[in-house]
Formats: structure tokens, C-alpha cells, sequence
């Protein structure tokens, strides 16, 4: 019985170290292009904070919560909220208006085209990205063992 768990373990492991970069930058790469194609900050934020879900079913909560703080997750989102906020007073500040572009808008269709929307959907994307993660951990770490019935 223990063979067959250690086999099923250590398949689970290999095919989520093949899919967790994939996944992360796929995410990443909505983040970045979310004012450019459908996506964006929240989508994105979403699809990397799926890579916790993943670690925790391929690895299991006494290793990912050894790795990764909830105090860290908590501070993350902390300053994904800030930084939006940020970005929406700087155009009230700069250009008279909340949320005003104050930044060069460059060529229509390229990465840095939307001026500040490019910051504020980063901004958004690390905001979900660690509240989301926060949730995951919570709700796993909460889950009873087979042993604890």
C-alpha cells in the first residue's frame, strides 16, 4: 500500500514540476498583456494564484506552508492595494482628475502603450495574486486528515 502511495506521489510531483512554470508564466503573461488582449490583472492574478492549488495537492500543506508565510501573502496583497491607489492619486495629483493616464502612452498596440493601465493592471494582478494565495493557504491548512476523523 505504501509503494503504491509513494508512486502516485511521486507522479503527482513530476507532472506539477512540468506545469507550475507554464502555468506561472502564461499568468504572468496576461498580467502583462491585459491591456492589449482580454485578461489582465485579475485573470492573471487568478491563474498564479492557481499554482498554489497545485503545489498543495502534488506536495501537501506541511510542505507548502513550510515554504510559503501567510504573513508574506497578507503583506503582498497589502501592497498590490496600495500601489492601485497610488497610481489612481498620482493622476489626481498630476492631472487633475482620479485616476487621470499621467504616464507617455507610446504606439498604440505595443507593451508600453496605456500608460499608467499597464502599472495598475500589474498592480491588480499581484493584489489577487497574493489574496487569492492567502485564501488557498487558509482553506487547506483548515482541511482534516484522513487521521484526525
Amino acid at each position: 500500500m505504501n509503494n503504491k502511495r509513494m508512486r502516485k506521489d511521486s507522479i503527482l510531483t513530476c507532472c506539477s514540476d512540468l506545469v507550475l512554470p507554464i502555468i506561472i508564466t502564461l499568468g504572468l503573461y496576461i498580467i502583462i498583456h491585459g491591456h492589449l488582449s482580454p485578461g489582465g490583472g485579475f485573470q492573471g492574478g487568478v491563474l498564479v494564484a492557481g499554482a498554489f492549488a497545485i503545489l498543495y495537492v502534488s506536495y501537501g500543506i506541511k510542505n507548502l506552508s513550510k515554504k510559503i508565510k501567510v504573513n508574506v501573502l497578507k503583506i503582498g496583497e497589502d501592497i498590490g492595494a496600495l500601489g492601485f491607489i497610488i497610481l489612481a492619486f498620482l493622476g489626481f495629483v498630476f492631472g487633475g482628475t482620479f485616476f487621470k493616464n499621467i504616464f507617455y502612452l507610446g504606439e498604440p498596440g505595443e507593451l508600453f502603450s496605456s500608460g499608467s493601465i499597464f502599472l495598475m493592471n500589474f498592480a491588480v494582478g499581484f493584489k489577487v495574486f497574493a489574496g487569492v494565495s492567502f485564501l488557498i493557504l487558509i482553506m487547506v491548512s483548515n482541511l482534516k486528515s484522513k487521521g484526525d476523523e
